[in-house]
């Protein structure tokens, strides 16, 4: 894909610069060597191709292959082809059995034969070894790159052909030295191996070094034991050792007690040392590595690229590295008290635990912040203390002056607490009301509303206190000669300078000379609608026994003269068919208004029926969703009754899809213990209830009229942008009256 997209822009850069060439120059020659310019970075971009490499790590252990990555970023940037790795991981402990070796290579050779390689990477001695003596029956031909080789290990001999590399200084001497620096007191030193070729080599190396040390220190060998009696043999050893631990951990082998668990038992005994690196964060203290870490994958990257841009091995020199310094655990430096005095100049400490600072830095920034924070907190509730007594003196002058103002007003003041209980009364509402200044206070103050109103005022309070918000009501108060006056009672909220509620403060006024004009003024209005309902009904049966069979008979006759007229034209028979559904809109339309202004339903199937319908109709008119649900009402309920709660289903509905904005309604009719109710309920904008009271909308007018025509009562909850409620409840009729007249 990458070699089309090369040679198509080639070749869009080959074509715009001959029409350039062509415009300007028309010169033969220039042409000919603009041409060779720029399609020889094409034919070179054309003849890359994909290399492919195989890398061979000696271990299983994926993690200590550090030089991997390194080597690959080093090899892609180099080389301008695409580089595909394939990655092994030998288990070369078990190079020592017999046909392990042979059988491996049968296996490479049928994962990858038909692959071809251009370059193998040989990561450690074993695997080098392994490419080396199967490279005629695996990859022949193909060169070797190896890291991470010991260079003694290609002392004496001559290097293969077709083989170069880098290697690595394993700082056996280094190692020791910094243990023997680290413990001083040293009398023995345990090495701890394994059987393979790789273990054993690097312990006679460890041999030959210890040359040195053999007169003040005794070398133990471990090697080649099972797992039990080695540690059965660590727990023998003395006070006083060092640990050389060189056990190569195997990955397919996965014992109950692993290399790793062997190696982090005994250091909980004995301070241990490694070679290799590999021991690091398992419980070693450390020794001497190659620093820095990514330096074979970087030099093994380099050489690599090399012969895959085409050098022979045999031209590139072996690169030896030679840095190395020591590394150590921090942990180990703790628990086995080496003081960091003591470690070598250019000492590289690894897993150092943070100190308390570096640990809880946040967690102390945000105590200190809290700190400060309490201390603010402090002065201002102190400074709010002293605002609170001089605002509770204001409050205090304020409520003197209060109290002179409530004794000289027209009205009759009240208080109460957060309970209901009343906690002051003015002079004029005790001089209404008869007896001694405080009679009225607690819950005595019912004493001298009317019987019949003091379920309904004690409602309206409790709601009010749960709620507390301002509430009105009506009802009739007791005279001090005995006579009972109609009083509205205003009542706002009352809050301490704690903001908290304290109850509520009230005035009532009388409106007995109101309540009998109002009452006269409803009389009137009924009979008005008696007449408006009575005339409604006239035109609802004209409407529908006389147009609207008429229309259904000539809707009837269209079709049948559509029938008869055979092989008439196409023009005349769509002009037939819109006459048709012209007229059964017609009736259609007809039919609804009729029911808009009667429901016939009403007559006949009752109140239910009839607003079950309307709902109905509604939805699909108005396009949204009304509820309807009832329950335990009667059909045989008095016709004003039925009709005053099917004209004010109408009104709400219709004020609410008008106002309200919202498509879900819900309408329920049910018996309850105080009458039949009904309630309206969407959940769109609200109003603002009083300023609609008060600017008289005709839709809430003659709800109220036709509400307590029928001696009911309707209330309307609504609140900004929290939906409206409208419940109406009328009482239940008597036998008497639900005999005399129902629908």
């Amino acid at each position: 894909m990458k070699e089309e997209c090369v040679a198509h822009c080639c070749a869009r850069r080959n074509a715009r610069t001959e029409r350039l060439v062509g415009r300007y120059f028309r010169a033969p020659f220039v042409l000919l060597l603009l041409f060779f310019v720029y399609r020889l970075p094409c034919f070179a971009a054309e003849s890359l191709s994909a290399k492919n490499v195989l890398v061979l790590f000696s271990f299983t252990q994926r993690d200590s292959f550090s030089s991997l990555e390194p080597l690959k970023s080093a090899m892609r940037s180099r080389v301008p082809a695409p580089v595909h790795f394939q990655v092994e991981y030998l288990e070369s402990q078990r190079f020592g059995i017999a046909g392990y070796e042979q059988s491996l290579c049968d296996m490479f050779r049928h994962t990858y034969g038909g692959e071809k390689f251009d370059l193998v990477i040989a990561a450690a001695y074993p695997a080098l070894k392994f490419a080396v003596d199967y490279r005629p029956q695996l990859f022949p031909g193909v060169p070797i790159v190896f890291i991470s080789v010991a260079p003694n290990r290609l002392e004496g001999q001559v290097l293969w052909p077709g083989v170069t590399g880098v290697t690595v200084i394993q700082d056996v001497s280094g190692t020791l030295s910094l243990a023997f620096r680290f413990h001083p007191d040293t009398k023995n030193v345990a090495i701890i191996t394994g059987t393979s070729e790789f273990e054993r080599y690097w312990q006679r190396v460890v041999h030959k070094q210890f040359d040195r040390y053999a007169g003040r220190v005794r070398l133990i060998d471990l090697a080649g034991l099972p797992t039990e009696q080695l540690l059965k043999e660590v727990s023998t050893l003395p006070p006083h050792t060092v640990v050389f631990f060189q056990l190569i951990p195997l990955e397919a082998s996965q014992p109950v007690t692993g290399t790793y668990d062997i190696l982090a038992m005994i250091s909980q005994r004995f301070p241990i040392y490694c070679i290799l690196n590999y021991c690091l964060d398992h419980g070693a203290v450390g020794g001497s590595y190659t620093w820095p870490d990514d330096e074979q994958g970087i030099k093994g990257g380099e050489l690599a690229a090399r012969i895959l841009a085409g050098e022979k091995p045999e031209n590139i020199p072996v690169v030896h590295t030679s840095g190395t310094r020591p590394q150590v655990d921090w942990r180990q430096l703790r628990k086995w008290n080496i003081p960091e005095s003591t470690l070598p100049p250019g000492t590289i400490v690894l897993y150092r635990q943070p100190t308390v600072w570096q640990r809880y830095r946040n967690l102390i920034l945000l105590c200190i912040f809290l700190i400060v924070f309490q201390a603010l907190l402090i002065i201002g509730l102190l400074l709010q203390r002293a605002r609170k007594r001089k605002l509770e003196a204001t409050l205090r002058e304020s409520e003197g002056r209060f109290k002179s103002m409530a004794d000289t007003a027209p009205s009759l003041i009240w208080m109460c607490d957060e309970d209901g209980k009343v906690t002051y009364q003015s002079e004029k509402r005790v001089a209404f009301t008869g007896g001694a200044p405080d009679s009225g206070h607690g819950k005595g103050w019912t004493a001298s509303i009317h019987p019949a109103d003091v379920k309904n005022v004690l409602n309206t309070t409790a709601r009010a206190l749960q709620r507390r918000e301002g509430f009105s009501n009506e009802y009739r108060l007791r005279r001090s000669d005995g006579v009972y006056r109609w009083m509205l009672d205003v009542a706002s909220t009352r809050f301490d300078a704690n903001g908290s509620f304290s109850g509520f403060i009230g005035s009532a006024i009388d409106v007995t000379d109101q309540k009998l004009a109002q009452d006269a003024l409803e009389k009137v209005s009924g009979r008005l609608i008696e007449a408006q309902e009575r005339e409604r009904s006239r035109i609802a049966r004209e409407l529908h026994d006389d147009i609207c069979q008429r229309l259904a008979l000539l809707s009837l006759e269209l079709e049948q003269a559509d029938e008869s007229a055979n092989g008439s034209g196409a023009r005349r028979d769509s002009q037939i068919e819109d006459i048709r559904k012209h007229c059964a809109e017609i009736a259609t339309d007809v039919q609804a208004l009729s029911h808009e202004l009667h429901s016939s339903k009403l007559d006949y199937l009752g109140v239910v029926a009839a607003i079950r319908g309307f709902c109905k109709e509604f939805s699909k008119q108005k396009s949204v969703h009304v509820q309807f649900t009832d329950e335990n009402v009667t059909n045989h309920l008095p016709r004003d009754i039925s009709l005053c709660l099917f004209r004010v289903t109408q009104e709400a509905l219709h004020n609410s899809v008008k106002y309200s904005g919202a498509s879900q309604y819900a309408v329920r009719l049910c018996d309850t213990a105080d009458g039949i109710q009904l309630e309206v309920r969407d959940s769109g904008v609200g109003f603002d209830v009083e300023e609609a009271m008060k600017n008289g909308g005709l839709g809430l007018v003659s709800m109220n009229e036709r509400i307590h025509l029928v001696n009911g009562t309707l209330s309307i909850e609504s609140k900004l942008n929290e939906g409206t409620r409208i419940v109406a409840c009328v009482p239940r009729p008597t036998v008497t009256a639900a005999a005399a007249g129902t629908v």
